[in-house]
C-alpha cells in the first residue's frame, strides 16, 4: 500500500484506506466492462484501401499470381481465354520463379505498401482527427491479400467511409481500372449494396508531393555519376507499356504519365536532357514505345553512354524494378552496349515524404466530398468492356 501511495511514510486513516481500496475496485471493474477509449482502441471510422497489382512473396506463389494476372479480362484480352489464360501461366512460371529467385525469392511490394500504409495513417489521425482512427487495408488483384478479402474485412470492421486509393499515380483501365472494376463485381455478385460510404482516388500523377519525391532521387543519383559526365546524363523515366490497341481506344494512361515526367523536369530545372521509355512488352503485339531496352541500345550507338533510369510510374520496388531494369537492363544489357555508366534512381519506397503526399491526398480527398474525379466518370471513347462503365457509374453514384 505505501508503495502504491508514493512511497509515503504518514499515517493514513483506516476509512482513508477503505475508501481508496474501493475506488480501486470501482475504477478496475468500470475498466473491464468500459475500457478507457482511445485513438489507438476505437473502431476505425475511415479505412483506405490501397489498390495495386500486388507480387508473389515466396516462390511457390508465382503460378497462383499469374493464373490470376492472365485471366484478367480487364488487364487483357486473349482467345479462349479461361483456356489460354491457364496455359500461358503454367509455361511461364519456370521463367518468372527464376526472376524472382534473383531477387531475393519474392516481391517486396506488400512490405513496402503495409510501410507506406502505416506511416500514412500516422500522419492522417494527426491531420483529420474528425475521420478518425483510419486504418489501411491492401488490396491487391493477384496475390493475397485480395481485393475481395479486404472488403470483407472493412466491413467486419464496421468502416463508415471507405477510399479506394489506387497506388498507381497514372490512371490507366488495366491497372486502376481493373482494381475499381473488382470491388464493384463483388457487390454486384453479392446482389447488395456496400454498408460502407465508398469513394474514389483515381488519379495523381502531378500531386507536389510525389513530384517533389521523384526530383530528390533524381538529383540524388545524379551525385553519383563522376563529376565530369553529370552535364551529359541522360535521363530516361521508364513506365510500364500499354499494347496500343489499348492506347487506341483512348486510355489516358499515356498523357497522364508524361505529365508527370514534364512536373519533375519543371522540378529539377531541366538540369539534363530527357525522355520517357516504355518497358514490360510481352507478345507479339503492337506496344506503346519506344522501349526502354532499345533507347538504351540506341543512345549507346550515338555516343550517349551514361544513363539513368527513372520508374516513373512505380512508386515501390517490385519486379520491374528489381529484375528489369536491375538486372536485365542495368547490368546485362548495359554491359553489352558498352556504357560508361548506368544507374537507377531509388524508388520511393519508404520516404518519409512520400508518406506525407499519400496522407495529404486522402485528406483532400475526405475535404472535397467528392465520390471520384470527374476524369472517372468518362469511359475511353472507343472501350469495349461493359463493366468498366457499370463501375464508373457505381462509384460516381456514391454519397461521399
Amino acid at each position: 500500500m505505501m508503495a502504491v501511495l508514493g512511497g509515503t511514510r504518514r499515517l493514513i486513516h483506516l476509512s482513508s484506506v477503505c475508501a481508496f481500496l474501493r475506488s480501486r475496485c470501482t475504477a478496475a471493474a468500470l475498466a473491464q466492462t468500459s475500457p478507457i477509449e482511445t485513438l489507438e482502441n476505437r473502431k476505425p471510422k475511415t479505412g483506405i484501401l490501397m489498390l495495386n497489382m500486388g507480387g508473389p512473396e515466396k516462390l511457390e506463389d508465382v503460378h497462383d499470381f499469374l493464373l490470376r494476372l492472365f485471366k484478367d479480362t480487364d488487364l487483357m484480352k486473349l482467345p479462349v481465354q479461361s483456356k489460354l489464360g491457364p496455359l500461358i501461366a503454367r509455361r511461364r512460371t519456370p521463367k518468372i520463379q527464376e526472376q524472382y529467385s534473383r531477387i531475393g525469392g519474392g516481391s517486396p511490394i506488400k512490405h513496402w505498401t503495409s510501410m507506406q500504409g502505416e506511416g500514412m495513417v500516422r500522419l492522417l489521425d494527426q491531420m483529420s482527427p474528425d475521420t478518425a482512427p483510419h486504418k489501411f487495408y491492401i488490396g491487391f488483384r493477384y496475390v493475397h491479400p485480395l481485393t475481395e478479402e479486404s472488403i470483407e474485412e472493412m466491413e467486419k470492421d464496421g468502416i463508415e467511409r471507405a477510399v479506394a486509393f489506387t497506388q498507381y499515380p497514372q490512371y490507366s483501365c488495366s491497372t486502376t481500372g481493373s482494381s475499381l472494376n473488382a470491388i464493384y463485381r463483388y457487390y454486384r455478385d453479392r446482389g447488395e449494396g456496400p454498408k460502407m460510404r465508398w469513394s474514389v482516388i483515381d488519379r495523381w500523377p502531378t500531386h507536389p508531393l510525389l513530384v517533389e519525391c521523384f526530383a530528390d532521387h533524381i538529383r540524388n543519383e545524379l551525385l553519383k555519376f563522376p563529376e565530369d559526365k553529370r552535364n551529359e546524363v541522360v535521363i530516361l523515366f521508364s513506365a510500364h507499356s500499354l499494347p496500343m490497341a489499348v492506347v487506341n481506344r483512348g486510355d489516358p494512361y499515356p498523357q497522364e504519365v508524361g505529365a508527370t515526367v514534364q512536373r519533375v523536369m519543371e522540378a529539377l530545372d531541366h538540369c539534363n536532357p530527357y525522355r520517357l521509355v516504355w518497358q514490360s512488352k510481352v507478345g507479339p503485339m503492337a506496344w506503346l514505345g519506344p522501349q526502354t531496352d532499345d533507347v538504351i541500345k540506341g543512345l549507346c550507338e550515338r555516343g550517349k553512354k551514361n544513363l539513368l533510369l527513372v520508374p516513373i510510374a512505380f512508386t515501390s520496388d517490385h519486379i520491374e524494378t528489381l529484375h528489369e531494369l536491375d538486372i536485365e537492363y542495368s547490368q546485362v544489357l548495359g554491359e553489352e552496349c558498352g556504357v560508361e555508366n548506368i544507374r537507377r534512381a531509388e524508388s520511393l519506397n519508404g520516404n518519409p515524404l512520400f508518406m506525407k503526399a499519400l496522407a495529404q491526398l486522402v485528406q483532400s480527398h475526405l475535404i472535397s466530398d467528392q465520390p471520384c474525379s470527374r476524369q472517372l466518370t468518362l469511359r475511353c471513347p472507343l472501350c469495349i468492356n461493359p463493366t468498366c462503365g457499370e463501375a464508373k457509374a457505381f462509384f460516381s453514384a456514391q454519397k461521399a
